[in-house]
């Protein structure tokens, strides 16, 4: 889609030291040092005419950056061992998920190189600020585990899109291709089981999901449902009712909310439908 007709080459920055960082960019003549006894040729040069992908940019140390700001700004770099530039005809995309702005305030990263990458820039939200992408990613990384697997692709049950909604994901979209490859793994015919991610994520956090902060629903203050502190009685009935909106009506994803059997939160429906409710 971008036009290019070079290879896309990808590489993580973090860790990388100024030899590796160099070597690994640039190449190297032979003889450039002990144990290069043959050329090679770098990532750059791979990506002539293709995009070069420097991810964790952000953690890039300062000799480093200095380095990729002299290649952004001379579209020429130096192959280890020789003193003939070689031009640089790669499009360069970096990605971090660091704050720059933090680091630039703590002199950890320069200004010059932030304003040099910054000419175009792509915000990707975390997951939590974006559950309306679950149901795409779902079925993609669905998809991905059943090939992988050589399995057939299973069926999603109709509450686990209510279920991953209610989760704020600290692992990021990572942790949603981990929760599904391991369903998957685990999955035998049919429907794919809820429960194998039920458990993955109340073991997370202590038995019982917890709903994202960037939810609008989070903000429902619950001491001011009567104007006062309210009675057992009321918290409960609060709770549940609260918990069974955010679930979208799932029993199952609302007890999980509450860190209760999805039968112990039946019976309180049902004592409330009934008006004979009592609080255990």
């Amino acid at each position: 889609m971008s036009g290019r007709t070079g290879q896309f080459i990808a590489i993580n920055t973090a860790g990388l030291d100024e030899t590796a960082f160099s070597d690994t960019l640039f190449g190297h003549v032979r003889g450039a040092y002990t144990g290069a006894e043959s050329k090679r040729e770098g990532l750059i040069a791979k990506a002539a005419g293709g995009t070069l992908f420097l991810d964790e940019i952000g953690q890039l140390k300062d000799a480093l950056q200095v380095k990729l700001l002299r290649l952004l700004q001379d579209q020429a770099y130096y192959a280890l061992g020789t003193d003939a530039p070689s031009r640089c005809d790669a499009r360069i995309v970096v990605a971090t998920n660091e704050d720059l702005q933090e680091r630039m305030a703590a002199g950890t990263f320069r200004k010059d190189l932030y304003y040099r990458l910054r000419c175009h820039h792509v915000h990707v939200p975390p997951l939590r600020n974006r559950k309306q992408d679950l149901p795409l990613l779902l079925d993609r990384f669905l998809e991905e585990a059943a090939t992988a697997l050589n399995k057939p692709k299973p069926t999603i049950p109709a509450e686990l899109i209510a279920l991953l909604n209610a989760y704020d994901f600290p692992g990021n979209v990572r942790e949603l291709k981990a929760l599904v490859h391991d369903a998957v793994a685990r999955h035998t015919r049919g429907v794919l089981s809820l429960s194998v991610f039920r458990e993955q994520i109340t073991h997370r956090k202590g038995g019982h999901l917890r709903v994202s902060a960037s939810d609008p629903a989070a903000a429902s203050p619950l001491f001011d449902i009567a104007g006062r502190i309210p009675t057992l009685k009321e918290a409960e009935d609060y709770l549940i009712a609260e918990s069974m909106r955010r679930a979208q009506g799932s029993q199952g994803v609302a007890a999980a909310m509450l860190g209760m059997s999805r039968q112990a939160l039946n019976k309180r429906l049902l004592r409330g439908k009934n008006g004979n409710r009592e609080v255990n």
